[in-house]
């Protein structure tokens, strides 16, 4: 499996972008997918993940839940990432990432991602 992130930009406080990851791999559709972000200075956090099962099972951080949805097609390999209400402080870059084997529900560890997409930035100023 490989991963490319797009969709990342420049918005004002409150605005919205939504990020996407393109996979390759016939196993993409099997695959818990994630989104992750890094700002400067600090560690790669967890942001969002959804499981490759049909129930679509998904998880956020707390600093997200309400104002990002994570969702997938998997006619089209690609995950996305629909960013609403946007802070100064998900300002960071996002990449998106596969967890052979994430226990659906639980936050996705970077530890144990298996492959890691490209970042894409995201600056939230006015």
């Amino acid at each position: 499996v490989q991963l490319q992130a797009s969709g990342g930009g420049s918005v004002q406080p409150g605005g919205s972008l939504r990020l996407s990851c393109a996979a390759s791999g016939r196993e993409f559709s099997n695959h818990a997918m994630g989104w992750f972000r890094q700002a400067p200075g600090k560690e790669r956090d967890f942001v969002a993940a959804i499981s490759g099962t049909r129930t679509r099972i998904t998880t956020y951080a707390d600093s997200v839940k309400g104002r990002f949805t994570i969702s997938r097609d998997n006619a089209k390999n690609t995950v996305y990432l629909q960013m609403n209400s946007l802070k100064p402080e998900d300002t960071a870059v996002y990449y998106c990432a596969t967890d052979f084997h994430w226990v659906p529900g639980t936050k996705m560890s970077g530890g144990d991602v298996n492959v890691w997409g490209k970042g894409t930035q995201v600056t939230v100023s006015s």
